[in-house]
This record gives structure tokens, C-alpha cells and sequence, in this order.
């Protein structure tokens, strides 16, 4: 009884195709044992274990041009370096993956809270938040591509971030975005008014913005600091591409007693 075994036998032993091993026999990588009389191909043990080999090389990253090389040369040593590198690369990508996750998780949480929400203006508790600045430019200037393109300082997967504008009243806006350590600008824990909104087009913030102050100044909510403009441009994917929006702005305490009791707003943690 013969101990060699065909081409799809082997195949279904190693669990690939029969496609992927004439591939690596082309590339002169694997060879069969021998051919029959029936010029069927016919592989040893030998052969399991070399295509064996060569599957964990290609999962390590090795182009299918550099196997027979590694095969028939490969130190200690170089195949030490190559699965440490691979277990950078893994690393790395185990990394990248989580990343992405969270990301997804952010996702998931802003829209099932901007799908809960039954008012347009809510309260909300901030922690002290910290920012990068990234863009300052003048008050009039429009953002667009060349703006962003031109600038030095590069935020990367910029638009899955929630980018912050802060509106100081001055004839400057900058662009920030949030970090974990103290940076460049804070903003300080406390109840702000927010307001979210889907707009159409940019020059519809505007508008926005005033109907924002009216709202507060019709509830004789004291602001303080600030305006915040929130971008969550992520959230579009939800709404046909329209841009969404964050207005938030910190509210003073308000002192309702001669004890100077401060004025506890309800409030929806951020």
C-alpha cells in the first residue's frame, strides 16, 4: 500500500486548496515526491511537513518569493529576528484593533444618546477636560480643504475625533483637540448647557449660535466662559451626511440663599 498521498488529499489535510499548492509549486517552494504513471502528483510525509513550513512562513509575513530562501538558508538567529518582528507586527495591530473598537464603542454610545434624547437642550455634568490646540484662524475665515491640508500639525484619524471650537469672543477661533494630560487649554468641571443639532451646510452655525444664547437668556441661565462647538462629523453616518453638532457652554452656580446655597441644575452626566 502506498504511504504518499494526492494533491487534493493533501489539500484537505492542511486544510487549503489545491489551487495554493500548485501555486507554491510553481514558484519552485514545494515539489511532490513523485509523479505516477497516471501523472497524478504524489507527496510524502516529507511534503506535509514542508508545506506545513511554508504555511507558518506565509502567516509570519514571508513573501511567497522568500520561502525557499528561508527554507534552505535561515539561521538561528535570522528566524529568531523574524518571529520577534512578527510579534511586533501583532503587537502592533493588536494595538490598532483595540483602537478601533473603542472607536466603534464611541460610535455606538453618541448616537444611541442622540436617539434617547426627547430635548434638544439638556444640562450635562464635565469632568475638567483637557486640549491640543490644532488650528487657530481668524473668526471670518471659512475652514476647508487647503486650511487643512496646510497645516503642519497633523491629527491623525482626524475625523473620527470630536473636534472642539472655543468661541472666546475674540476675533480668533481654534480648533482643538482632546487629550488625556494638561495641554494647551482646559475647560474646568461644571454644568454646561448643550444643545445638539443637524445642519445642512456650515453657514447654518450661525444661526445656530443665536438661538443658542436666546435659549439661555429666555431661562436666565448665566453662562460663563466660552462657547463650545462640538463637531462629531462620525455621527453623519447616521443621518444622511449631514453634520452634527455640539453647542455647550458652562453655566454659572447660582447663589439662592443668604447662606449662598449654590443652585444645584439637573443635570445628565457628559
Amino acid at each position: 500500500m502506498k504511504s504518499e498521498i494526492t494533491i487534493s488529499e493533501l489539500a484537505k489535510l492542511m486544510n487549503v486548496s489545491v489551487h495554493q499548492i500548485r501555486y507554491f509549486e510553481e514558484k519552485g517552494v514545494l515539489e511532490p515526491a513523485y509523479t505516477d504513471n497516471n501523472q497524478y502528483r504524489m507527496y510524502s510525509i516529507e511534503q506535509v511537513y514542508q508545506l506545513a513550513h511554508i504555511l507558518l512562513l506565509r502567516k509570519l509575513g514571508v513573501p511567497v518569493h522568500s520561502i525557499k530562501v528561508c527554507m534552505t538558508s535561515f539561521s538561528f538567529d535570522q528566524y529568531r529576528q523574524l518571529l520577534q518582528r512578527s510579534l511586533r507586527e501583532i503587537e502592533e495591530d493588536l494595538i490598532r484593533l483595540e483602537q478601533l473598537q473603542q472607536f466603534i464603542k464611541k460610535i455606538l454610545y453618541e448616537q444611541q444618546n442622540l436617539s434617547l434624547q426627547s430635548r434638544q437642550y439638556q444640562i450635562k455634568r464635565r469632568d475638567t477636560t483637557y486640549f491640543a490646540c490644532w488650528i487657530e484662524m481668524d473668526s471670518s475665515t471659512k475652514l476647508d480643504a487647503k486650511l487643512l491640508a496646510k497645516q503642519a500639525k497633523r491629527v491623525p484619524n482626524l475625523f473620527e475625533s470630536d473636534i472642539h471650537y472655543i468661541y472666546d469672543g475674540s476675533s480668533t477661533i481654534s480648533l482643538y483637540t482632546e487629550t488625556q494630560a494638561p495641554s494647551d487649554f482646559s475647560l474646568p468641571e461644571g454644568s454646561y448647557l448643550s444643545m445638539q443639532s443637524l445642519i445642512n451646510e456650515e453657514n447654518e452655525l450661525e444661526h445656530l449660535i443665536e438661538q443658542f444664547y436666546d435659549y439661555a437668556a429666555a431661562q436666565s441661565y448665566v453662562i460663563s466662559g466660552p462657547l463650545i462647538l462640538i463637531e462629531k462629523s462620525y455621527l453623519s453616518l447616521f443621518s444622511n451626511n449631514k453634520l452634527h453638532y455640539e453647542l455647550q457652554a458652562l453655566l454659572e452656580r447660582v447663589s439662592t440663599s443668604k447662606g449662598g446655597n449654590d443652585h444645584d441644575y439637573g443635570t445628565n452626566n457628559d
